[in-house]
């Protein structure tokens, strides 16, 4: 437990320091602890340290690849409340899941990683095996909050302990899911805003072509674009559309307006002009979406 609770704590001041995601290397390189250096990440999904090999401190679902698809098919169940995490191979009695077996049977918590891009991984902790269904191969895992580490059984009301699990891991797969679907699109971009090719990571978001919240809004690259804090706002709030080519109509009343320098560079400029795509042609944005989201910016014009 103390290897395990020096670990949070590394993970805790790593994403205060640089924030998420964080690096493969780092996480492979790890942190001191009595004299040792702890890994936290290894080539393997179940990750245990030297210092304790029998019992894992870590297991990682690895990043997707260009067209979306994992190695192993981890996913969040339907409702988002629990993670499924795919066993290592189809032997149940494999040496890795019998250890994370264990790791359940003993309520030791782990780590989880979740690639979002290649060498960025998001970290959640603890999280706790909670089910083993073998004729599935896979485990149940669940995130709860840090500060009930090593609580006694006796102080949690029946059904408290589910039910808080369960709220922390739904909320954990949307951060999860922002956060991979930031990573994906600003890499896609090479770290570049569409519009005004501001490359300072900080400044950039991942913007929806189509909201998440509409049947078609997907977090697909597809249905992303990279835009800086300025022209995310502006597009959200339909101060400028991108046609179906990719070319940005500034709305008529913002062409007409006189202000300062900031109007005319920071958006004046723009109208006419192709946004900047990404080089693999799977991640550019989908024209049907952008007709989508262009279609709405007209309607706007009339209101």
């Amino acid at each position: 437990m103390a290897v395990r609770l020096a670990a949070f704590d590394f993970l805790a001041e790593q994403v205060r320091l640089h924030g998420e995601p964080l690096s493969s290397a780092s996480l492979r390189q790890g942190f001191p602890f009595r004299g040792q250096r702890i890994k936290l990440m290894g080539p393997q999904g179940i990750f245990k340290p030297a210092v304790r090999p029998d019992l894992p401190l870590s297991i990682t679902t690895a990043p997707p690849d260009l067209r979306g698809g994992r190695p192993y098919d981890d996913g969040f169940s339907t409702d988002g409340s629990v993670l499924l995490y795919r066993y290592r191979g189809t032997d149940p009695r494999h040496p890795d899941n019998a250890r994370l077996r264990l790791a359940m049977e003993r309520r030791r918590p782990l780590v989880y990683f979740h690639g979002v891009a290649k060498g960025q991984y998001c970290a959640a902790w603890p999280v706790y095996v909670v089910a083993d269904e073998p004729s599935a191969l896979l485990f149940r895992v669940a995130v709860d909050d840090a500060r009930h580490i090593g609580e006694p059984l006796t102080t949690v009301g029946e059904g408290t302990e589910d039910a808080r699990r369960e709220y922390i891991t739904v909320a954990t797969r949307r951060r999860l899911h922002q956060s991979s679907f930031r990573a994906r699109v600003l890499d896609a971009y090479r770290q570049t805003c569409a519009l005004c090719r501001l490359r300072h990571d900080e400044l950039l978001d991942a913007a929806h072509i189509v909201p998440d919240t509409d049947p078609l809004g997907e977090p697909l690259v597809s249905n992303g674009l990279a835009l800086c804090k300025l022209h995310h706002a502006a597009f959200d709030g339909d101060f400028l559309g991108i046609r179906p080519d990719c070319i940005v109509e500034v709305r008529r009343d913002i062409l007409e307006e006189t202000d300062g320098p900031m109007l005319v560079h920071g958006l004046q400029s723009f109208h006419g002009r192709q946004i900047l795509s990404p080089r693999q042609p799977s991640q550019r944005p989908r024209p049907d979406l952008l007709a989508l989201r262009y279609e709405r910016f007209r309607e706007s014009l009339s209101n």
